[in-house]
């Protein structure tokens, strides 16, 4: 796995807040390019806010973003995702009864010139079926390509959702609990699959499943109440007494 000492994105001071309520309060970190970035923690802790704030679809109440050194902070979640960041959601974002060759082409589509033209041929997204199949594959379902998204088994969905990302061939992958829901088999499918498409490309993942972020990442960030509690390798923020008092249950893992 690719790792330099460039730091390539950036939180500088973040705040947000919600009428009142401060769900990220200070936080500063850095991720490095070429890196997978962990950002784990308590439910509440402000991680999915986190994910949001980066990714332009939650405006900062205040503090700075930064993308590659361009201040990203103003910017919505379209002008980001042009610049290569893509993020998926915990929550499926695909649609169900569009099968799965379908879904990639669709946002293939949506950020293609396709997608401002108020009548396009019938078989316009055509030009996209090698790149979709080629994504398809990357992830491991190009034997459900015909299939609906909404027949494909819980861990083929979120494969999907991967490969929808990968389509769009960014550099930067934010991933928001990527093995949620899922059973033994198939975590360790997609811990085998996130550190396959990591090779090329910077991730920001975060994660409940301690197995994953430890075989995975590079770098962890540990939020809880909104702050960054710790910072380190997998093994650093696991011995750390305050991860396993707020974090692991006062227990190490």
């Amino acid at each position: 796995m690719v790792t330099t000492s460039q730091v390539l994105i950036g939180a500088h001071d973040i705040v947000k807040s919600f009428a009142g309520f401060r769900a990220l309060d200070g936080v500063n970190f850095g991720v490095r390019e070429g890196s997978v970035h962990a950002v784990i923690g308590p439910n509440g802790a402000g991680k999915s806010t986190l994910l949001g704030v980066l990714s332009g679809f939650v405006p900062a109440t205040s503090g700075q973003v930064t993308i590659a050194d361009v201040d990203t902070t103003r910017l919505d979640a379209a002008s980001i995702a042009r610049m290569g960041v893509v993020r998926s959601f915990q929550i499926s974002s695909i649609f169900p009864h569009a099968s799965a060759i379908e879904n990639v082409k669709i946002a293939l589509q949506a950020r293609s010139r396709l997608s401002w033209q108020m009548i396009a041929p019938a078989r316009a997204s055509d030009v996209f079926d090698v790149a979709a199949a080629s994504a398809l594959a990357a992830v491991g379902i190009e034997g459900d390509r015909a299939t609906p998204a909404a027949n494909l088994a819980y861990g083929k969905k979120r494969a999907l959702e991967l490969a929808i990302a990968i389509a769009q061939e960014p550099k930067v992958l934010l991933l928001d609990e990527p093995t949620a829901g899922m059973g033994a088999e198939d975590i360790e499918k997609t811990i085998a699959l996130i550190g396959s498409i990591a090779r090329a490309r910077t991730v920001v993942l975060v994660e409940h499943n301690l197995r994953a972020v430890e075989h995975l990442c590079d770098r962890v960030t540990v939020l809880a109440r909104g702050k960054v509690l710790a910072e380190g390798s997998y093994d650093e923020v696991r011995g750390d007494e305050r991860v396993i008092e707020a974090y692991l249950g006062g227990t190490a893992h």
